[in-house]
């Protein structure tokens, strides 16, 4: 094997100093978890806009184009929101929704079965209608067409901020993989960015039509496959490979001539 200068031989995962690699790991059992804890919180969300556990296209498109059979409050009571009350409760509402959402039965009754058990969240959380108040609640008890614009932008500019940081520096630590050809190092560096703009595009073209639900899973699926490959082999490297003694040359030295 070709000598490596000594200042540059440690530019590799199995070979980085002990300090660094705890660096990195923490980072990406804290960046794991995370991505776990979102995971869940989608299957808890988007995952029941049906109804049903599991994440399917019908809860993509009931979650960005509607449920344009009904209102957005009866789907959301069907699915996401389905055991946030009684179940005597919840007829209640939707029965007065499907009714028209009378004000006149607001303050006779639906004020107080709102405020015991909406309002804690519906009224505290920004950002979330707030149902204390019936100009609120009658907004989503109209029809179910989806994804407000609002909400898609503020989503659509928070995952792109956020998501692409972690994918930058997931990104940065696999770079210093050994033994990866160059061309499949790039593919796997890019495409969680990839996958995460069309992830983001399908949401809107879903809000306008719903046959474009399938890319969101796609989308979803793409960098969450690259970014776990990128994770295992980055783990890997450091902890594992590193104990058989192989000096490895440095990652980019390819690219460094």
């Amino acid at each position: 094997m070709k000598s490596i200068p000594p200042d540059l031989a440690w530019l590799n995962l199995p070979n980085l100093p002990t300090p660094v690699k705890v660096l990195f790991s923490g980072y990406l059992l804290a960046i794991g978890l995370g991505l776990c804890m979102a995971g869940l919180q989608i299957m808890q969300t988007h995952g029941m806009a049906d109804g049903k556990p599991g994440l399917s296209l019908d809860d993509i498109v009931y979650s960005y184009y509607g449920n344009r059979s009904g209102s957005t409050l009866e789907s959301k009571l069907n699915g996401s929101m389905k055991e946030m009350g009684t179940p005597e409760a919840r007829l209640d509402i939707i029965k007065w929704v499907r009714n028209g959402a009378p004000e006149t039965e607001w303050e006779l009754h639906f004020k107080d079965t709102f405020k015991q058990y909406c309002v804690q969240c519906h009224g505290s959380v920004p950002g979330i209608p707030d149902f204390s108040k019936y100009e609120e609640v009658k907004k989503v008890a109209t029809i179910d067409e989806g994804a407000s614009i609002q909400t898609l932008t503020r989503s659509s500019h928070i995952h792109l901020f956020g998501i692409s940081f972690i994918f930058f520096f997931v990104g940065f630590i696999f770079s210093f993989a050994a033994g990866i050809p160059k061309w499949l190092k790039i593919s796997a560096i890019a495409i969680p960015f990839a996958f995460l703009i069309v992830d983001i595009f399908s949401w809107w073209l879903t809000k306008w039509n719903p046959n474009f639900a399938w890319l969101t899973l796609i989308g979803g699926f793409g960098y969450s496959v690259a970014a776990t490959i990128m994770w295992f082999i980055s783990m890997y490297q450091m902890f594992i490979l590193s104990r058989n003694g192989k000096i490895y040359g440095n990652a980019w030295e390819a690219d460094l001539k």
